[in-house]
């Protein structure tokens, strides 16, 4: 049986020195999937949205709200993001690339802009959307995606702290990769100059267990603690990213629907959690981000619309009150 560690007693075992533990979601009912955007059965509803981020938020002094931005296309997720970005909630911003002819001086400016004008709500900045996985939605299918990724946390960082945002933090994420031929890491690592690991603040994680890839009974905790060492010690040093930067994860869920009760999702949120929790001091883990608020159709087919902790109509599911009693006990 899994204990229930709390945030003291996290620190207690070693996770503390100034680094901290803080919880987010993405509040958007759009999402993609393995083809393209889904969108949502119905408009995203700002005051229900608003009310269910206070709810999760609870007492903890800070709460992020992830949102998506896309450089080569004006699309927003959720949109106005910046309504949610207020009582201690900052924003867990992502830019994508998306840019398929491979230019960067206007992604470059474009990362520069959005840190001067809006560097004062963003708690993380995410250079680029899951680079190594080759999949339409997402930028690992974009010409050019590592040399934007290196020269997007650059140009963030400079930014950041020229117009004074010192605590703005920038990174990036990526996804598991069980192929040993994978050559993201290794080319990532080639382009990464002094420059780059001095402005790198994090790496972000996105990865979904028994979602994509069943586990066995049983065996969840193990396998999450599988894959967030593999990634630490095995993906990150293959591109020279050392142990003292911090991970995150960025994305994380598990859907309901036919075959997937709301029960187990409660059940694999709250193991889920308190395993990576567990981490924390282990491999340098400073924060969950869940994925995501709301079903973009909770009557839809397949995985990808049941992700919610609300059902479609932002009515509860069993899992939401499992999240907001972690993010109390849990945020450091």
């Amino acid at each position: 049986m899994m204990s229930h560690q709390t945030c003291s007693d996290t620190k207690n075992i070693g996770y503390g020195g100034g680094m901290t533990f803080t919880f987010g979601i993405y509040p958007g009912g759009l999402l993609g999937d393995e083809t393209g955007l889904l969108a949502p059965v119905s408009p995203d509803d700002p005051a229900s949205i608003t009310a269910a981020l206070r709810e999760l938020q609870g007492d903890a002094p800070e709460f992020l709200v992830r949102a998506y931005r896309s450089y080569a296309d004006p699309g927003r997720a959720p949109e106005r993001p910046e309504q949610y970005a207020v009582d201690g909630r900052r924003l867990d911003l992502v830019l994508q690339y998306r840019e398929r002819s491979g230019e960067l001086a206007g992604w470059l400016d474009f990362v520069r802009r959005t840190v001067r004008t809006e560097g004062h709500r963003i708690a993380l900045l995410q250079i680029c959307e899951e680079p190594n996985l080759d999949l339409p939605p997402v930028d690992g299918s974009i010409p050019n995606v590592r040399r934007a990724v290196v020269e997007g946390v650059v140009a963030a960082k400079e930014e950041a702290l020229a117009c004074g945002y010192g605590d703005l933090a920038v990174g990036f994420n990526a996804v598991p990769s069980f192929d040993p031929a994978d050559t993201f890491w290794p080319e990532l690592g080639e382009l990464a100059d002094e420059r780059f690991h001095r402005a790198l603040d994090y790496v972000g994680l996105d990865f979904f267990p028994d979602v994509f890839r069943p586990v066995p009974p049983g065996r969840l905790a193990d396998a999450v603690r599988a894959v967030l060492t593999g990634f630490r010690r095995d993906s990150l040093p293959r591109a020279g990213i050392g142990a003292a930067v911090p991970l995150r994860i960025c994305e994380t869920g598990w859907p309901t629907g036919p075959g997937r009760s709301e029960a187990r999702q409660a059940e694999v949120v709250e193991e889920v959690v308190r395993t990576v929790a567990g981490l924390s001091a282990e491999l340098a883990v400073t924060g969950y981000a869940f994925f995501a608020l709301r079903d973009t159709d909770s009557a839809g087919s397949g995985l990808f619309p049941h992700f919610g902790l609300l059902r479609d109509d932002y009515s509860r599911k069993p899992a939401f009150a499992t999240y907001r009693k972690l993010v109390a006990e849990l945020t450091c």
